[in-house]
């Protein structure tokens, strides 16, 4: 199910529910799409009618911003738990290894994938990342013929957004995976460059806080949130 924020749609559904839905679409080889929706992005979307476009057509939008949890909750909506598109991939990545389904990471710095891939390996020991390749790369044949010739039922990119949701879409009907992740920053989390917010701050909805802190530059994109819940109280 799904519950409109602010002309967006969002999945209701937790960690638990989605896993199944995903993998049925490799089942099917049929393609789908997961973005990341916050405050931020909700507020660009807002501005960006290409952008609102695409966040629409994908098949599974996570509630990653606790904004989104008090969004529902004012509005008397149906999305309770906040769903991180890392840790999305992390179980993902733990249900692939349990499948045995093959694994693409492309995007970040050149090493960063190769570190990322290295650490998942340790985590899920059955894991099978056949390919990685970092975002640096500018021939668009050259991109798509290692991830093809790697064979990949998932993919995820790292290039940030919205530039990944805007590279898959483009991409994703001309490449072999099934299921495509746009993901941020998670391989630099991954391999040891940037920190995550400790559990506390992750358990009462204060990642956002925490980056702020570690980050002052944050401070004009952190501005979205106290706009994005006037918008949603007006509405």
């Amino acid at each position: 199910m799904k519950e409109n924020i602010l002309g967006i749609q969002v999945n209701t559904e937790g960690y638990a529910e989605l896993l199944p839905r995903i993998f049925a679409f490799i089942d099917k080889k049929e393609k789908a799409m997961i973005v990341a929706i916050n405050p931020e992005k909700v507020m660009k979307a807002s501005r960006d009618q290409e952008l609102h476009d695409l966040l629409n057509r994908a098949e599974f939008q996570i509630p990653d911003g606790v904004g989104i949890i008090i969004a529902s909750k004012l509005q008397k909506g149906n999305i309770k738990q906040r769903v991180t598109g890392i840790d999305l991939m992390l179980r993902i990545c733990e249900e692939a290894a349990k499948q045995q389904k093959n694994i693409f990471l492309y995007g970040a710095k050149p090493g960063v994938a190769d570190i990322a891939k290295r650490e998942l390996q340790l985590r899920y020991p059955n894991i099978q990342i056949t390919g990685t390749l970092d975002g640096y790369e500018k021939d668009e044949q050259i991109i798509q013929q290692k991830i093809n010739n790697a064979n990949p039922d998932i993919l995820f990119v790292a290039m940030g957004s919205p530039r990944q949701e805007l590279w898959i879409e483009k991409n994703r009907d001309v490449i072999r995976p099934y299921v495509f992740q746009g993901v941020g920053g998670s391989f630099d989390v991954l391999a040891g460059n940037i920190e995550r917010a400790p559990d506390f701050f992750r358990k009462v909805g204060l990642e956002w806080f925490y980056r702020l802190l570690k980050e002052p530059s944050r401070i004009k994109r952190q501005t979205e949130l106290p706009k994005f819940l006037v918008k949603i109280i007006k509405k």
